[in-house]
Order: structure tokens, then C-alpha cells, then sequence
């Protein structure tokens, strides 16, 4: 796998940035965070850019303000739209070509289901989540483990959201409403909606969640006069901040154009099977699963990036078993209750990944 220079791989030599009106910057950013799912970030910790003066204290998030969920709607006569754009971002293959990369892409589409051709709207809900840690016990020690928000089992799933959905936007008994949340390109269908806006690291942002929102998209029966159709916007802080590329430990982000090189990312590596490429050094890693370390630095992050839960502890005898790769019935069980449904801890298949990334945590 080539190394491209991040800060040119994705720009033409013969254009320099003074050249790119705001409108090819957009084209740009969208060609990118179309395809990358929501939970891509980036690196290494520490602030950079001019998105915080040096020495002002970080502000403080009160978690009661901060809203549960928010949602848009937009007809599915917007999908033919959404399929045209979102076939020319996936066919730019400078976003990476990792055949892990583009299996995960491949499958999405937007297309109304056979057995729902009776939909008429689309429901973009952003969800609010934090991080949890959790303690892994071993010879004496203890030892503080990340678990970010996507990769554990919160309170707000999908079937408790459709319930509020029918209650609280639909209104109307009977309605159907399914969950297409793995079917879409969601960070497409949250901008295109207007619920958030695409970042430099081609995440989305949400007003007053920031980047820490789950996704999720609805399809019902229920025709609505709203049409939330947006142009794509980027955040406002991006057009003075370089932080999250200074802080990505495997530097995938551009920092030119809005676009991210996914070969080279952090989160690709540690939520598949297999050995870590040599560019990706064990100090790089800080979290059971994923990267967070981009979304940490960011100026709209601030004071909901520190805020975090506590799940239970893991014993020394489960940590033990789980770095020997040795996992019984009673090992998965305490660990999926423990660790809310981490989804390398749901199974022996995918038990190998565990116990990778959490022998790099603790022995590095």
C-alpha cells in the first residue's frame, strides 16, 4: 500500500489552494464525507490550528442542554437525486481504494425497499452519544479503556426511536415506519437534509451534539409537507482550523482540500481482522475500537468531547482470557452485558480483534 503526502495526494499539482473557489472546496468536501461512514475519525491528541486561543480555558457543556435527538424529513422522490450524487463521489477512487474500504461502501444505495414501495418520507435522526471507559484489570493494575459512543449499545436504540418517532413527529396511528439505517449513505442524507454539516474530517456536525451523534434514517408511510432538502454546507470553524490534520497520527486528512484518504486511516485498521500495516505505530491507538483523537481538538467539539459515561469493570481473570484469545460462553456473556454489546466481544469470530486491540492498549 503506497504512502501518498497528505497534504497534496488529492490536489492537482499544477492548482494551488488560492485557486479553489468555495464552491469546488464544497464539491470537494462532499466527493469525500459522502462515503465515509460516520464513525471514520482520525489521530493523535492535542490542540493545533487557530480553532482555540492557546491559553483560553476550554468551556463547559452543562449534558442536560445538550439535545437527546433532532431530526429532519425529506420526500424519497429526493432518492434518485441522492443516488446520482452519491455515484459520483464513490467512483473517485483517490478516497481509497482498500478492498475494505470499498466493501463497505458498495452495498449502499438509496433506494426505496420492494416491500415498502408505499414509503413516502425519510426521517434523518441524529442521536446524542459519549464515550465510555472501562476498566480492564491485570496483575494488580488497572487500566482505563476507551469505548467510544459507536461502538457500544446506548439507551436510544432504533426500536425505542421509532416509538418516539410515531408519537412525537408522526402522529398518526398505524403509520409504518423501518429502520433503513444500514441500507443508506447517512452522512449524505444528514446534509442533504439539513441536520448537519460536513466537517474538514469528513464527519458531521450536528448543532449541539458536534460530531458525537449516531445516525439513523426512517423510511414511512406518513407524507409530510416538509422538505428539509439543503445545499451541503461546511462548518463554519473549518475555514480557520487545521487541528484535527495536525493531530491524525497516520495524517490521512487533507489538509487542502475536505477530503480524507482512507487507506491510511486508524479506524479502517482496528475495526477489521488482520495485522496492523507497519505505518501504524502501537502509540497511535487510544481507544478499544475506532479513533476519536480528531474529534477531541475540534473547536465545535469543546466541552461536549470531555464529557463521558463508566461501564463496568473487567476482571482480571476475563482480561487474562481475553489476551490469550481464549474465550468461553461465560467470558462472551459477561463481556457483551459488560461492555454493552461491543461488537468484537459478541462472538468467537470476532474475538480475534479484541484481543488485538487491547494487547496494543495495554502493552504499548
Amino acid at each position: 500500500m503506497s504512502l501518498k503526502d497528505p497534504e497534496s495526494s488529492n490536489l492537482p499539482s499544477n492548482i494551488k489552494k488560492s485557486q479553489w473557489t468555495r464552491r469546488e472546496w464544497l464539491q470537494q468536501a462532499a466527493m469525500a464525507a459522502v462515503l465515509l461512514p460516520q464513525d471514520y475519525p482520525g489521530g493523535f491528541g492535542g490542540w493545533g490550528g487557530r480553532g482555540r486561543g492557546r491559553f483560553r480555558p476550554r468551556r463547559t457543556v452543562d449534558p442536560s442542554q445538550i439535545p437527546a435527538y433532532k431530526y429532519r424529513i425529506l420526500p424519497v422522490s429526493r432518492f434518485p437525486s441522492l443516488q446520482n450524487e452519491y455515484n459520483t463521489a464513490r467512483s473517485n477512487t483517490q478516497l481509497g481504494s482498500a478492498k475494505l474500504y470499498r466493501d463497505q461502501i458498495v452495498p449502499l444505495n438509496f433506494k426505496v425497499p420492494a416491500d415498502f414501495t408505499g414509503a413516502k418520507s425519510v426521517i434523518v435522526v441524529a442521536v446524542y452519544s459519549k464515550n465510555m471507559y472501562s476498566n480492564f484489570m491485570l496483575d494488580g493494575n488497572s487500566y482505563r479503556v476507551m469505548v467510544p459512543f459507536q461502538y457500544y449499545n446506548d439507551d436510544l436504540n432504533s426500536e425505542k426511536l421509532k416509538a418516539i418517532l410515531q408519537k412525537e413527529v408522526i402522529k398518526s396511528p398505524g403509520r409504518r415506519v423501518v429502520d433503513i439505517s444500514s441500507n443508506v449513505p447517512l452522512k449524505l442524507l444528514a446534509a442533504r437534509s439539513g441536520l448537519g454539516h460536513y466537517a474538514r474530517n469528513s464527519l458531521i456536525f450536528v448543532d449541539g451534539m458536534g460530531s458525537y451523534n449516531m445516525l439513523y434514517a426512517f423510511l414511512t408511510d406518513q407524507p409530510f409537507t416538509e422538505d428539509h432538502w439543503t445545499e451541503l454546507r461546511i462548518l463554519e470553524e473549518c475555514n480557520h482550523c487545521h487541528a484535527c490534520v495536525q493531530t491524525c497520527p497516520t495524517r490521512c486528512i487533507n489538509r487542502w482540500n475536505y477530503s480524507v484518504n482512507i487507506d491510511k486511516c486508524l479506524t479502517l485498521f482496528n475495526e477489521n481482522p488482520g495485522e496492523f500495516p507497519n505505518f501504524i505505530y502501537g502509540s497511535m491507538h487510544h481507544a478499544l475500537m475506532g479513533c476519536m483523537k480528531c474529534k477531541e481538538p475540534c473547536p465545535a467539539n469543546e466541552g461536549i468531547a470531555e464529557l463521558s459515561g463508566k461501564l463496568e469493570d473487567v476482571s482480571e481473570e476475563e482480561t487474562r482470557k481475553i489476551l490469550k484469545g481464549a474465550p468461553d460462553d461465560a467470558l462472551l456473556k459477561s463481556l457483551q452485558r459488560k461492555l454493552r454489546q461491543f461488537k468484537a466481544a459478541a462472538s468467537r469470530e470476532q474475538f480475534p480483534i479484541l484481543k488485538r486491540n487491547l494487547s496494543v492498549l495495554i502493552r504499548a
